[in-house]
C-alpha cells in the first residue's frame, strides 16, 4: 500500500501505525519527528503532479484543510482520494479508524484505544469557563460554530463565545473580542503562531492560555495526551 497524506494529523496517525505505507506528506507534516517521505507542498497548495508521480494507492485528505479543486485534480489523474470530515471528538475516532483501515491496518492500534479512553474517562469539569479562541490576526479570526477544536475545549469545560456564529471561522474585530469579556483567551500556536510576545498584549486584563495547536486541533496520536496537556494549560491560565 502506498499512501500520501495531505493532513498533518493523519500523517502522524498513519506513520505511527503503518510506517511502511506512507510515501508522501505535506511540508507542514512535522510529526513524527524525523519523518522521511517525499514532500508534496502545503495543505492548501499541494503539488498535485508531484503527488500523482508517487503513484499512491490512496491519498488521504480533509474537507476543511484541503481544497476541493486540488482533490478533483487528483481524482482526474486517476488517484483515489479519501476525504475525512472531523468536527467533534467522536468523529475524530470514527474517521481515524476509517483512514487506518483504508491504509491497510488489520485492526485498531493501541494508541487509538488509549486516546479514546482518555476522552471517554474525562471527569466532569468542576466549573465552566467562557473564552474567545483566535486562530489568526491581521485580520482577527476566531473559532466559530461546528469545529473540532471547539468541541475539544467544551469537553474540557471551556465554552467559546462564538460557538453559535453562522460562520465556522468568523472575522471579528479586536474591539468586539475585548468587549465580549470572556473569562479566558485561548491562543494556539497554529495556524497563526501566537507566542507570549505576540497575542496576549492585545487582551490587557484578560488571562491568556497559550496552547499547542497539535493538542487543540490535531486528531491523531496526540489525542492521547491532549486532555492532560490542554487541561493543565487552561487551569494555569485561570488561576
Amino acid at each position: 500500500m502506498r499512501v500520501v497524506s495531505l493532513v498533518p494529523s493523519l500523517t502522524e496517525a498513519i506513520a505511527v501505525t503503518l510506517p511502511d505505507a506512507l510515501v508522501g506528506a505535506t511540508d507542514w507534516c512535522s510529526h513524527p519527528a524525523g519523518l522521511d517521505v517525499a514532500r508534496v507542498g502545503g495543505t492548501k497548495n499541494p503539488k498535485t503532479d508531484r503527488v500523482a508521480a508517487l503513484a499512491p494507492d490512496l491519498v488521504v485528505a480533509n474537507e476543511e484543510e484541503n481544497r476541493p479543486d486540488d482533490l478533483a485534480a487528483l481524482r482526474a489523474a486517476g488517484v483515489p482520494v479519501l476525504v475525512t470530515e472531523v468536527r467533534d471528538v467522536p468523529a475524530a475516532f470514527r474517521e481515524l479508524e476509517r483512514v487506518l483501515r483504508a491504509c491497510g491496518a488489520g485492526g485498531r492500534p493501541r494508541w487509538l484505544d488509549e486516546a479514546e479512553a482518555a476522552w471517554t474517562d474525562l471527569a466532569p469539569p468542576p466549573r465552566r469557563t467562557t473564552a474567545v479562541v483566535p486562530v489568526w490576526r491581521r485580520p482577527w479570526m476566531v473559532l466559530g460554530r461546528d469545529t473540532f477544536a471547539g468541541d475539544v475545549l467544551a469537553r474540557l469545560g471551556v465554552d467559546h463565545l462564538y460557538a453559535g456564529h453562522a460562520e465556522r471561522y468568523p472575522r471579528v474585530s479586536l474591539d468586539e473580542l475585548r468587549a465580549a469579556r470572556p473569562d479566558l483567551v485561548v491562543l494556539p500556536d497554529e495556524p497563526y503562531r501566537f507566542t507570549p510576545d505576540d497575542g496576549p498584549e492585545a487582551f490587557p486584563g484578560l488571562p491568556c492560555a497559550l496552547v499547542g495547536g497539535r493538542h487543540l486541533t490535531w486528531y491523531g496520536p496526540s489525542l492521547t495526551e491532549a486532555p492532560r496537556v490542554l487541561g493543565a494549560a487552561l487551569r494555569a491560565a485561570r488561576r
